[in-house]
């Protein structure tokens, strides 16, 4: 017996967990022996899978490979089993549409994005295409590359799971509607046209909800079930000489400063006025104004997460000493998940290479994300940020919105959560309740007419550095508590089971 079964074995995922979790009907028939064994058989194929996704960088941002990534999607999909897979145009990149009809019952649709946000190889320990495994202390083997944890290396466990359908010769409890998309890290902008196709809409309309596949476990195996995720827009602020007026209309040497206006120092005024003193909290007019206070259950879910989970690792996995004022972990907590926030991403003006460059600049760039909260709008937020600045003179400011979408909500008695929390109860594994994700993903295109189903994320695994340098996801587990590879591509096919078996 190889270390892989060993490991399928040995670790409560298995034994008295995923094996005995579909309900009786299913452990009878003896579907997830046969899956386990085919997972295993599997393995490397899978790990092979996601180092290959890799090394096809799709970035939205720079239009970068997204004809390929999407055909690579639609090829992915049908070698995993979908019947049907097509590319869908859209204003912006293209989709995916694929459809696995298994007969069954009930069908349940899976959210896959296919492009990955921007990297600096010089930031990297090891380069970002090449997904090489490495050693990472207290969790194991990993694989590092852009897109390993977001979300390439959660999809193709999703995908191995239904390879081990196909190679078991097992058939799968649900239909399946996939909906992949190319632009979620440039803020979605597309994607509800991509949704409103009449033959993807017709689709969705027919799934009990859907879920894009994670994998958030932590370093005590625990996990959060989120019951929504803030909205978002993503935008520019511009100023400029030739918008304002004054200052240069080009770049000019620094000792001018002392008889020209400046477009930088007027972007650093204008942002001044979005945010309170401190920079913590929105000070944009009415912001608000519709923001809808936790409710007394969203506070207890907010408590038992803070008993949870581990403050300590929570910094120490941030890089971070303090939390905003001080505040104890569970307000903290409750701040993280009722507040909407207006960030800066990055700052953006004349000379930014080695040494200095005595310049008077332009044009200066604010990128920012603003997350929102129930009752906020993407509409109603923009609307009040260039109120906001035209109130105060700013008229000039441009305010260039690339992406963003609405809040999203589910209900905790929904058939994907009840599903997603069987699951990983029976895996021995703790899910607590949150309100909702502080980050933000467009599941509001899903919980939203004409759409209007629940959404969710589901998946056991590790993995972390988003949009950071050194991504990864682990694929072999030194950590008793956290699964590999093969233990979360069994998770995902039990959460097909629960689907199937929840009532």
């Amino acid at each position: 017996m190889d270390k892989t079964r060993r490991s399928l074995l040995s670790s409560g995922l298995i034994g008295a967990g995923l094996l005995a979790a579909p309900g009786a009907a299913f452990a009878a028939s003896g579907d997830m022996a046969k899956l386990a064994k085919a997972v295993e058989a599997g393995n490397d194929a899978a790990i092979k899978r996601i180092q290959e996704w890799i090394a096809l960088p799709s970035i939205a941002a720079e239009n970068r490979d997204m004809q390929k990534g999407a055909e690579y999607m639609a090829a992915l999909a049908k070698d995993a089993g979908f019947q049907k897979a097509e590319i869908i145009p859209t204003s912006g990149h293209p989709g995916v549409f694929a459809t696995l009809d298994a007969g069954a019952k009930r069908t349940v649709g899976i959210y896959f994005m296919y492009d990955v946000k921007q990297f600096d190889p010089a930031e990297w320990s090891s380069p970002p295409l090449e997904a090489r495994i490495v050693d990472k202390p207290g969790f194991g083997k990993v694989i590092v590359g852009r897109g390993a944890i977001n979300q390439k290396g959660p999809e193709a466990t999703f995908l191995s799971a239904l390879h081990a359908f196909r190679a078991s010769g097992t058939k799968l409890p649900v239909n399946l509607v996939l909906v992949a998309e190319g632009e979620e890290e440039i803020g979605s902008p597309n994607f509800k046209e991509l949704v409103t196709k009449p033959q993807v809409l017709a689709a969705l309309k027919k799934c009990e909800g859907i879920v894009i596949p994670s994998g958030w476990q932590d370093r005590q195996g625990n996990v959060d079930v989120n019951l929504g995720a803030k909205g978002i827009i993503e935008l520019e602020l511009i100023a400029s000489g030739k918008k304002w007026g004054r200052g240069p209309a080009k770049d000019i040497h620094s000792s001018l400063k002392a008889m020209v206006d400046s477009p930088t120092w007027r972007l650093v005024q204008a942002l001044q006025t979005l945010v309170s003193a401190d920079g913590n909290t929105p000070a944009i007019d009415g912001w608000f104004e519709n923001v809808r206070p936790l409710s007394a259950r969203e506070k207890a879910l907010i408590a038992e997460n803070a008993r949870n989970n581990n403050e300590a690792d929570m910094k120490t996995s941030l890089g971070v000493p303090h939390w905003i004022d001080d505040l104890p972990f569970p307000q903290a907590l409750e701040r993280l998940a009722s507040q909407p926030t207006v960030n800066i991403e990055g700052l953006v003006a004349g000379y930014t290479g080695p040494g200095g460059k005595t310049v008077l600049p332009a044009r200066a760039v604010a990128k920012i994300d603003c997350r929102l909260v129930p009752n906020q709008t993407r509409a109603e937020a923009t609307k009040k940020l260039r109120a906001h600045l035209d109130k105060r003179g700013f008229t000039d400011i441009e305010v260039n919105v690339s992406g963003g979408y609405d809040p999203t909500e589910t209900a905790e008695d929904s058939r994907v959560i009840r599903a997603e929390l069987a699951t990983y109860k029976k895996a021995g594994i703790i899910a607590t309740m949150t309100p909702r994700l502080a980050g933000s993903w467009p599941g509001a295109v899903f919980t939203a007419p004409p759409v209007s189903i629940p959404a969710g994320q589901f998946g056991l695994g590790h993995g972390s550095g988003a949009h950071a340098p050194d991504e990864y996801y682990v694929i072999e587990s030194s950590n008793p508590k956290v699964a590999s590879l093969p233990q979360a591509t069994l998770g995902f096919a039990d959460f097909l089971y629960q689907m199937a078996a929840v009532s």
